[in-house]
């Protein structure tokens, strides 16, 4: 069963998924009535899951129950190929690398297969060596990952699907 958080993130994206525009405004009172929690459970679901590099950009504005603007960002899908190769760097948490996957297939550059498949690769029983060298190792990994997806939609020459 799906905890408070999993419950508050998908009813957000749920609400995404009806509006035009990529911009939803929410008060976090409502959203906290809405699901019997604290305002601060609202808080802790927009700053762990939806972050900039899970492609969204949050605004709070206090008074007035505190609203909250959420939008999610568009661009283009090489230019956040190579800006979320440069986000992973050197080195990546397994959390980190989680939610870059998300993202992925969020944006439909990767099916539910592949990020199952990539999730399974990058797992830490399946990368068994200590850190810090477990969260490079999981960063090179990450990055051939994207560079194929990138070079393979070069030499199909469409774009993304």
């Amino acid at each position: 069963m799906a905890n408070l958080a999993d419950l508050i993130e998908d009813f957000i994206k749920e609400m995404f998924s009806r509006i035009p525009g990529g911009i939803l405004d929410i008060q976090r009172n409502e959203m906290a009535n809405r699901f019997g929690c604290a305002p601060s459970q609202i808080n802790y679901v927009l700053t762990t899951r939806f972050t900039l590099e899970r492609g969204y950009f949050v605004e709070s504005r206090r008074g007035g129950g505190g609203y909250i603007r959420i939008r999610k960002l568009k661009i283009r899908e090489d230019e956040f190929l190579k800006e979320i190769i440069e986000y992973i760097g050197d080195s990546i948490s397994g959390s980190e690398a989680r939610a870059v996957v998300a993202r992925l297939s969020e944006e439909k550059m990767i099916s539910e297969r592949e990020k199952e498949i990539i999730n399974a690769v990058i797992n830490r029983y399946n990368l068994a060596v200590p850190l810090p060298e477990r969260d490079r190792l999981r960063a090179r990994i990450l990055k051939a990952v994207i560079t194929a997806i990138m070079d393979f939609e070069a030499r199909k020459g469409g774009e993304l699907s």
